[in-house]
This record gives structure tokens, sequence and C-alpha cells, in this order.
């Protein structure tokens, strides 16, 4: 049972790696500054998700315990592997280079954001561990707010031609 806990926890890592270099792709694609805004700021909450996956695996792995996500948030990746953070392409952002336009950009990312809370939901399901469910719903409750924010900026794109001035806040802070 372990043994598959931390495959899924190296899957979500990797999946959260092809989400970050997609999201610094679709910022250094976009031309509007608040698509720019969104897309870095995405980045970053995706870099702190493969820390914190990085760190709670390496628990598991070498101290069979989990982690609150704030503890492994907290090593700043410190610890076997660390978070590896150099760019390489992926199929979202082949995507996006066939057709660089914001909206492709914003559709791309509702599309990953979907999975991945389809991704997260499905492990949710099957957790046994009370920290191993807690640490993945603080997980999903961040991917939904991120489809929710994705949602609506596509939204204002399709229907104003501009992207929505980005919230002025962290979606993992108003979590807490």
């Amino acid at each position: 049972m372990k043994e598959k806990v931390l495959e899924n926890l190296k899957t979500a890592s990797r999946t959260e790696i092809i989400g970050y270099n997609f999201y610094i792709t679709a910022s250094n694609t976009v031309e509007d500054k608040h698509g720019k805004t969104v897309f870095r700021h995405l980045a970053k909450e995706e870099l702190e998700h493969i820390v914190a996956l990085t760190a709670i695996s390496n628990a598991l792995e070498v101290q069979g315990k989990w982690l609150t996500y704030g503890a492994a948030v907290a090593t700043g990746g410190s610890g076997k592997g660390g978070a590896p953070i150099f760019m390489e392409e992926n199929e979202l952002t082949k995507r996006l280079k066939q057709n660089p336009t914001e909206v492709n950009a914003v559709t791309i990312a509702v599309e990953a954001e979907e999975k991945a809370v389809d991704f997260y939901s499905g492990l949710l399901k099957v957790a046994k561990e009370p920290d191993e469910k807690t640490v993945l719903a603080k997980i999903l409750d961040m991917e939904r707010n991120h489809l929710k924010l994705l949602r609506w900026e596509r939204a204002s794109i399709i229907h104003t031609g501009f992207w929505a001035d980005f919230m002025e806040f962290s979606v993992e802070k108003e979590l807490e």
C-alpha cells in the first residue's frame, strides 16, 4: 500500500512539473500584462506544490510518516531529490506553440486544471490514512481554485477580448 501511495505522489509531482513548465511558457507567450501575471502566479503555486509533494514523498519513504502541507512547503525543497526546475517541453507547451494565442493558452490551462482536479479527486477517494486525506484535500482545493480563476479569465477573454484584472490574493493563502 505504501508503494502505491509513493507512486501516486511521484505521479502528482511529475504532473505539477508539467503544469509549472506550461505556466512559465504561457507567461512568456501571452502579451497582456494581466495574462502574464496570472500565468506567473500559477507557475509559482505549481512550484510550491512540487516542493510540498516532494517533501511529503521523501518523509513517507524515509521516515514512514506524513508531513502536513505547511510543514512540507516549509522545507523549501530541501532534502533528497529537491524540485527539478529545468524547463522541459511537454504536450501542453507543444500545443501552445502550435497556436500561441491568449485564448488557446488559457483554454489549455483550464483543461490541465480540470485533469488535475479529476486526478486528485481520484486519489482522495482511495486514500486510507487521515493525514493522506488531509494533504490531498488541500491540494484538491487549490487545484479547484486554479480552475475557477482560469475559467473566469477565459470567459473574460472570450466575451470582452481582455483579461480580467488579476485577483490580488494567493489561492493557497485563502484556504488557510
